[in-house]
């Protein structure tokens, strides 16, 4: 229940001018906070102070935190916000997946952290942080019996629990804002990426549609709109051109990965090859079978990629696994798309079948102990070899410093190649408007062709 008081105060109502006319502003106050709602004529402003007033009369009680009168409290003043937020992630969880279930709980944790009446002092704030993300906001480790919930983080959630606002801070702007800033913002103070903020913000919303659905709130508060300064920031889809590998830079670096002391080289090599010769995300190269690949002595090959395994952590997966079972980025269930496999990586691939004597039913790039390959793993591999093989500078630029960013050097050299973008788009699993948003200013050394072909339209005839 939202704590109340009989300490009020109520003000005559205050006349403004403005350009086409005045309004009129009833102000009063509750404990120590002044409260005012500004209405465009004086009868409308007569009837809510005379409605206060009465409250008054009567003796009643007035929120500490909306500023009105405990009857007029809504379903929001008696749900506590944590209460709230473990409720949407139970809800959601069985529709989410693996990953989006990893973001709710990041962006809950924010908002929870925003919400608190004070400061967790008596706790270390990454280990406050810790609990809620990993333990209140996990639904599989919190109702989990056979992993009870530490006492550590049991004395951490319980002081939570007591120390939340109830949902009726989303009745007010100021702790709306509080809470917005929280979600673009990283523990050190600094900014968020865009992309992060804008993922948040849409979790958000997602939780404050929930509340009003079930009658917790009776709108959005979440600001809306240009000049708000809830509106989301813009993400930059265009690559950065300077994350691209040049056709030296990647002959090198797979051919040091070839080459490695360790036994598996060749297949870290295939693997790598496989993202810059066919444009397969990482998450969609790790669910590869053998029998997914059509692999010819000499010539053209082709995958069939039907599935990706993103690595999100086994705690957020229904399976227990760390990879994530999902069907194609962009795709309708079950869905499927064919890409051509260049003859250089069908040698790659072939050599790997038979060095590692992989079945059909085998995945085609496995992890050491059989299992699928390691995020972890082929992350370290890959910056070793930049590490090896690039300039200094080079090593310190963005030139191919995230292991995607072989994708995104495959796709660039299709489309300067002059492949049209649907049949990229095709191959890459994108939508053409996304991939022109991404890569069209990677486009580069088509500009005299283009010029040719529009030479002979012309309107006038030649001068002289």
């Amino acid at each position: 229940m939202t704590d109340g008081t009989f300490d009020v105060r109520i003000y005559s109502i205050e006349r403004r001018t403005r350009a086409n006319g005045y309004t009129y502003k009833v102000v009063w106050k509750v404990g120590a906070k002044k409260h005012s709602k500004t209405y465009p004529t004086k009868a409308l402003a007569d009837a809510r102070r005379s409605d206060l007033l009465t409250a008054v009369k009567r003796g009643e009680p007035f929120s500490t935190e909306t500023g009105l009168p405990i009857s007029y409290a809504s379903k929001a003043a008696d749900t506590n916000w944590y209460d709230f937020a473990v409720e949407f992630v139970d809800k959601t969880w069985p529709h989410f997946s693996a990953n989006q279930r990893k973001n709710v709980a990041k962006a809950m944790t924010s908002a929870t952290i925003a919400l608190l009446r004070t400061p967790p002092k008596q706790f270390d704030p990454v280990k406050v942080r810790t609990a809620l993300r990993e333990w209140a906001f996990n639904s599989k480790r919190r109702t989990n019996p056979e992993e009870p919930i530490p006492d550590e983080v049991r004395v951490i959630l319980d002081w939570v629990q007591r120390n939340t606002l109830s949902m009726a801070a989303w009745e007010q702007s100021d702790r709306v804002d509080t809470v917005v800033s929280a979600l673009g913002t990283l523990l050190d103070g600094t900014a968020a990426a865009s992309s992060s903020v804008s993922r948040n913000r849409r979790i958000m919303n997602l939780a404050m549609e929930y509340a009003v659905r079930h009658g917790i709130l009776r709108q959005n508060p979440l600001p809306k709109g240009k000049g708000s300064g809830g509106g989301a920031p813009k993400v930059a889809q265009a690559i950065d051109k300077r994350s691209l590998l040049n056709p030296e830079q990647v002959t090198a670096l797979l051919d040091w990965i070839g080459k490695r002391p360790l036994r598996r080289g060749p297949l870290y090599r295939a693997f790598f090859a496989t993202l810059c010769y066919a444009g397969l995300r990482p998450e969609e190269a790790v669910a590869l079978h053998v029998s997914d690949a059509t692999l010819p002595e000499t010539g053209w090959g082709e995958f069939i990629v039907h599935s990706a395994r993103p690595e999100v952590g086994s705690q957020w997966t229904d399976s227990g696994e760390p990879h994530d079972d999902r069907d194609l980025k962009g795709r309708a269930e079950g869905d499927t798309r064919t890409v051509p496999i260049h003859p250089d990586l069908v040698a790659f691939l072939r050599e790997v079948i038979v060095q590692y004597k992989l079945k059909p039913t085998d995945l085609l790039f496995p992890g050491e102990f059989g299992g699928r390959l390691a995020g972890s793993v082929f992350r370290r591999v890959w910056d070793k070899a930049r590490a090896e093989v690039l300039q200094p500078h080079e090593y310190k630029s963005p030139a191919g410093k995230r292991v995607y960013d072989c994708r995104h050097t495959c796709l660039t050299a299709w489309l300067n190649k002059g492949i049209p973008p649907a049949q990229v788009a095709e191959w890459a699993g994108n939508s053409v408007p996304v991939l022109l948003a991404i890569y069209a200013r990677c486009i580069v050394g088509q500009r005299d062709n283009y010029l040719k072909l529009i030479y002979d339209v012309r309107y006038v005839g030649k001068a002289g």
